[in-house]
């Protein structure tokens, strides 16, 4: 992908790994669109970052969730530059809960986290489809989980919901050729805030068993992720509907993983 002018709208991209695509994809010389929805001060920090490699940034607050917000998002970042390039699809909520406490997850729990996870990832791709087309070599990339792929993860609620994200990309590859492609980047664990803040006071020894049981002996920073998300999301032209794990290897220790 020629990078002269381009421009890419990354969903939550206030910290983590979509600040991390961000500010990579402005170093590559996009103009930016950040969005949030809560973290206005740490996404005002991510676009003075993207700003520091010379490119434009707008920032947007929204809630994926919202099919208004979405289509807001995109709306304003085409009245800014008249284009649309790139979709990261990172913007996604859980809530923690014991996978063998079934009483606690409620349907509360399972409508946020669909109404985040599945619907607004559904939503921002209706609502950049037009100008992705008209891009002529538009691409989307949706931070998916391997909660979605192996039944792991934060909680049964957040693991369905990555699968359906994973199925979802397959459908959608299907209906958006040969403009634009899709794909899903699936990492294991990531050593973000947001992790650190789940696991609590057990986090530095979580962080040296997930370094002990990978292949790699790593446990995967958000930086490590953009890099993926960022070279699927400019190269690869003729990779579409794939889903790719990033995680070091872990996924090779669950054995329902090798019919995937």
């Amino acid at each position: 992908m020629a990078l002269e002018n381009k421009v890419a709208i990354v969903t939550g991209s206030a910290r983590g790994i979509g600040e991390s695509t961000a500010v990579m994809l402005a170093k590559q010389g996009f103009n930016i669109t950040v969005n949030y929805a809560s973290s206005e001060d740490e996404a005002k920090d991510t676009k003075a970052q993207c700003e520091a490699k010379g490119v434009e940034v707008l920032l947007i607050q929204g809630d994926i969730a919202s099919d208004a917000d979405c289509r807001r998002i995109v709306d304003d970042t085409i009245a800014q530059w008249g284009r649309l390039d790139v979709l990261i699809n990172n913007a996604g909520t859980t809530t923690y809960v014991n996978h063998m406490e079934l009483e606690k997850l409620t349907p509360e729990v399972w409508e946020r986290t669909f109404s985040v996870n599945v619907f607004g990832t559904f939503q921002m791709v209706r609502a950049a489809e037009k100008p992705l087309r008209a891009s002529g070599n538009g691409s989307i990339v949706n931070v998916g989980s391997i909660a979605g792929v192996a039944g792991i993860g934060s909680s049964i609620a957040y693991a369905a919901s990555k699968g359906a994200v994973n199925t979802m990309t397959l459908s959608l590859a299907r209906v958006l050729a040969p403009e634009i492609r899709i794909n899903t980047i699936c990492p294991g664990f990531v050593g973000t805030k947001w992790q650190r803040d789940g696991q609590g006071d057990g986090y530095e020894e979580y962080v040296k068993g997930v370094e002990a049981g990978t292949p790699q002996r790593h446990a995967c920073t958000a930086e490590d992720i953009a890099e993926s998300v960022v070279q699927m999301a400019l190269g690869h032209r003729y990779m579409t509907g794939e889903t790719i794990l990033v995680d070091a290897g872990s996924h090779l220790g669950f054995s329902p993983l090798v019919a995937r």
